[in-house]
Order: structure tokens, then C-alpha cells, then sequence
């Protein structure tokens, strides 16, 4: 077999997420689906996806493997890429299908994934044709108190305040970045980065939620220095509308540390840093 690397976009908005589920429209469902036709596989095609984001997200810089039978490397380079380009949706865009370098895998082997969630508030100028990809907010928003309470919760700790519980999974991440800004364009749309190696269940809407209390005057840094230490995600700590989500970009290692970051990647931590048994897909999910 050889593993190929694929490079996508994608409006999230008619989509159920990515993963495959029965009788649903997924990103994952409509990409196998056209691999599996055109290459005539025996075997359906299977993709592992760096960040398996829920119904409504988008994406701008997704990436996704799929190993296919060495016997049609000729197939999937002169024949797969051209025709998967021309059958695709116009809601999903794949940007490129290269073979994938030794040790490589999508989602092990990523050192982090960075998302933004973009609003606007009473402050803002809405442009209907990006309403699709901006959650609405009917105050204002105090961007610098957002910002501020945003640079308190990273590190690596247990997250699990701002997560959709997940029985048997570890919510313990290293948050490398979470940051808010109003930019400075026609719309003045604000911006709120998350960066993280992985990310758990709802994890990003969760932190925006928890943000949007503060820089909408509800709540202050004392609350929300209380919500970060509890083991619990409680119920004012709302997951904001998927539509505001976007994936922007997974980053990974040189080509001769895949493998070893794969391998680090495997192993989930405690907030001591000790490594504990690997918590499953979830892992990888917004």
C-alpha cells in the first residue's frame, strides 16, 4: 500500500461533520465515495483525517491520508487528482494529492491544528456574502478583556471545562495559543485564534463561549478562572454556533521526525506530564 496525503477546504454548512455517518451528507462519505468509484477499488477507500470537525465547521487547511494499493500508483497520479477535482462538490475543493513521505500520518503525526472562530458584534459591519462563515452577536465585545482572559488559559492543563464529555477520553491539551482581535477590514469582524496540539470535543466553541461571557460584560477573569478548574464543563459555559469555526491550518515536523511525532502523539499525558494510554479519535476533534 501506499499512502497518499490530501490537502482540502470545505463549507462546512450542508455538511454533518466529517466523519462518515449512515444516510447523512459527510465530508469524509462524499470523498471516499468518489476515491472508491474512480480508482474501481475493491476495497472501499478509508481516510484518517488530522481534525474530524463537527456539522457546520468549516475548513481552509484540512488534511487527510488514505492508503491505496500499490499496483495503481500510475492511476492516482495521472487519473485520481484530475477527475476527483471535476466530480467534487462545490462546497468541498481539494488543493492537492501527493504521495505521502515515509512515517507520515495525518493525524499523529501533526505537531498542532489552528483554528479561528470570527463573530460580529454591535461593533461590526456584517457582509451577507460571508454570513456563512461569521456567527452574529447582538452586543458589543470588549476585545482587549477577551484577549486578555484568553492568554490566562493557556499552557497544558486539563481542559475538561470547555469540552463535550467523552467517556474513557482525556481532555488534557496543550494550548499553545488563544487570542482575540478585532481586524481591521470593512467589517471589523472579531477574530478569536485558537492553536493547540489537539483539540477535544467542542473544545473551541467552548473557549469562545467562555470568552464572549467576558468581553460582553456577563462575566470576569475571577469566573473565569473558577470554570478552568473544574473537572466539569458546567451549564454557563456555552459552545458557541458551529458556523463561526473554521480550521485553518495543521502544521507538521520535518519529513525525518514524522514518525517520532507520530509515536509521541500516541500517548496522551496528565497534567504532570506522565504519558497515559491513547484517548481515540477524539483526540483530533474541534
Amino acid at each position: 500500500m501506499t499512502r497518499w496525503r490530501l490537502d482540502l477546504a470545505y463549507d462546512g454548512t450542508d455538511f454533518r461533520g466529517w466523519a462518515v455517518q449512515p444516510d447523512l451528507r459527510t465530508v469524509q462519505g462524499v470523498l471516499e465515495r468518489w476515491i472508491t468509484l474512480i480508482l474501481r477499488l475493491e476495497t472501499p477507500a478509508q481516510l484518517v483525517v488530522a481534525g474530524r470537525t463537527d456539522a457546520g465547521v468549516h475548513a481552509r487547511g484540512q488534511v487527510a491520508h488514505v492508503d491505496l494499493p500499490d499496483d495503481i500508483d500510475e492511476a492516482v497520479e495521472t487519473i485520481l487528482g484530475h477527475r476527483l477535482r471535476r466530480v467534487l462538490p462545490p462546497d468541498l475543493v481539494l488543493y492537492g494529492l501527493t504521495r505521502a513521505p515515509d512515517g507520515f500520518d495525518a493525524r499523529f503525526s501533526a505537531l498542532w491544528r489552528r483554528y479561528c472562530y470570527r463573530l460580529w458584534d454591535a461593533g461590526s459591519r456584517p457582509d451577507p456574502l460571508l454570513r456563512r462563515q461569521v456567527a452574529p452577536f447582538g452586543g458589543p465585545l470588549d476585545v482587549a478583556a477577551m484577549d486578555a482572559a484568553g492568554a490566562t488559559l493557556t499552557g497544558l492543563r486539563d481542559f475538561a471545562a470547555f469540552c463535550k464529555h467523552r467517556e474513557g477520553a482525556t481532555t488534557i491539551r496543550t494550548l499553545q495559543e488563544l487570542s482575540v482581535r478585532r481586524v481591521d477590514d470593512a467589517c471589523g469582524t472579531v477574530e478569536i485564534w485558537a492553536q493547540a496540539d489537539a483539540f477535544c470535543h467542542s473544545m473551541v466553541r467552548c473557549l469562545a463561549g467562555a470568552l464572549v461571557a467576558v468581553g460582553s460584560g456577563r462575566r470576569d477573569a475571577a469566573w473565569l478562572a473558577r470554570v478552568a478548574s473544574r473537572p466539569f464543563r458546567g451549564g454557563d459555559v456555552p459552545a458557541l454556533a458551529a458556523a463561526g469555526l473554521t480550521l485553518e491550518r495543521v502544521e507538521y515536523p520535518p519529513v525525518d521526525q514524522l514518525a517520532v511525532r507520530a509515536e509521541q502523539a500516541r500517548a496522551r499525558r496528565d497534567v504532570a506530564g506522565a504519558a497515559v494510554p491513547d484517548d481515540g479519535p477524539e483526540a483530533a476533534r474541534p
